[in-house]
């Protein structure tokens, strides 16, 4: 990948590491224990609060004197938390943490100053071994660290309802082109092609095309300036992209990522491009993996891992900065990530977890993380490779793509 010292390169030659060092204690921790953390996310909805419970409870058992304050603001993606958030920090009234992607995402946050450096934790907890170099790389601002990771999400997946497809002589696409094939024939039998959401799904599924046409190696270079936004190759990936969308609903898209799947579990919709948390969402619905759902990767990035990482912050200021120690610590431990994690539908980013606690969807996914061969680059709509100001450009720039399908003036502004 080719976005300079945040660089995940590899996930593979992982080696089992030891447990995390004990918690710190403080202040706002009293000597009985007791204290309270406030920790803002955007984990609220079916198949994200289960991981967050499952954390919390954790936490709970490691610190049992400390409330914890749920301030999940609801929102695919953390659209609408960050918002809010943007507004809290601007007015000096932080959370004791808050949730955010690995990589450039944070690079406003950092440059405000809103953020402490937490590199002594990882001294402290000896997270430097325990978390893939690449990963840490991607945390990483000019030498300085400023979030914990409690897991690593997939993003480049294509959700699919087995029984459908059998039911049409289907298997799921290798390619965009044969996705489209596959969408004439659908649509002569009454079955929408892809169910989608909000604009950053469908953002999500812009990165998925954009991937599986150039390449890994190419698009990398969208982001480290390697790969031109007005070649012929992307300018066909970006003409792909939209008539990919034409076999989608997005006229009448759903109000998030959770009710597009629904389309696909109900068989009305063949297919739905979206992150591995929707197999969190669809064991919420009482599915089996390969049974009531099944997934491959997106057309054309087999072998290739499109990852982000949601990770918690040290904010400045923090009204309860030794609870919210304690909570990064958790964050960070083998306990707390191998209780979030299964639930949540995502592996740890620590190397030493128990590999046992992760079945179905979730035991595929860690293989494919963990082996040398697969290549690793980072989400464009989560965080990973784009930074604040250039995201937001592209988010704006989208919108009006979907509309006018100008890919020249779309490439422009997505260049940065």
């Amino acid at each position: 990948m080719g976005f300079s010292r945040r660089t995940l390169l590899v996930a593979g030659g992982l080696t089992v590491l030891g447990l995390p060092g004990c918690a710190v204690s403080g202040d706002e921790i009293g000597d009985d224990g007791s204290g309270k953390v406030e920790v803002f996310s955007w984990w609220a909805g079916p198949g994200e609060k289960e991981g967050l419970e499952a954390l919390v409870a954790d936490f709970r058992r490691v610190n049992p004197g400390v409330e914890f304050d749920n301030a999940a603001v609801a929102g695919g993606a953390g659209t609408v938390a960050r918002t809010v958030l943007a507004t809290r920090l601007e007015n000096d009234d932080p959370p004791d943490s808050y949730q955010a992607h690995a990589g450039l995402e944070l690079d406003n946050d950092v440059a405000a100053g809103y953020l402490e450096d937490v590199r002594y934790l990882y001294d402290q907890q000896r997270w430097r071994e325990r978390l893939p170099k690449g990963l840490v790389e991607a945390l990483t601002f000019d030498g300085k660290i400023y979030s914990v990771p409690v897991n690593i999400h997939r993003a480049n997946l294509l959700w699919h309802n087995p029984a459908v497809l059998k039911a049409h002589g289907l298997t799921p696409p290798i390619s965009w082109s044969q996705f489209l094939s596959q969408a004439a024939v659908l649509r002569g039998k009454g079955v929408l092609p892809l169910s989608i959401g909000p604009t950053w799904t469908q953002k999500h599924l812009l990165e998925c095309v954009l991937l599986g046409e150039l390449g890994a190696d190419g698009y990398t270079g969208l982001w480290s300036g390697a790969t031109d936004w007005k070649s012929a190759p992307v300018q066909e990936a970006l003409t792909l992209f939209v008539r990919v969308l034409d076999q989608s609903d997005v006229a009448t898209a759903a109000g998030d990522w959770q009710p597009a799947l629904d389309k696909v579990v109900a068989g009305t919709a063949a297919y739905n491009v979206m992150g591995d948390w929707a197999d969190a969402y669809l064991r919420t619905k009482g599915l089996a993996f390969q049974q009531g759902y099944s997934v491959v990767a997106s057309p054309g990035s087999e072998k290739v891992y499109d990852f982000l990482s949601d990770s918690f912050t040290l904010p400045r200021g923090a009204p309860h900065r030794r609870a919210a120690e304690q909570w990064l610590i958790e964050c960070g431990s083998v306990s707390g990530q191998d209780a979030f994690n299964p639930q949540k539908g995502s592996v740890p980013a620590r190397l030493d977890a128990d590999k046992a606690k992760y079945t179905g969807y979730l035991a595929q996914a860690i293989a494919e993380w963990t082996d040398s061969s697969t290549r690793v680059v980072g989400s464009l709509t989560h965080g990973v490779v784009a930074g604040t100001k250039r995201s937001a450009a592209i988010d704006a720039a989208l919108t009006l793509f979907v509309q006018d399908r100008d890919t020249v003036r779309f490439a422009a502004a997505a260049s940065g």
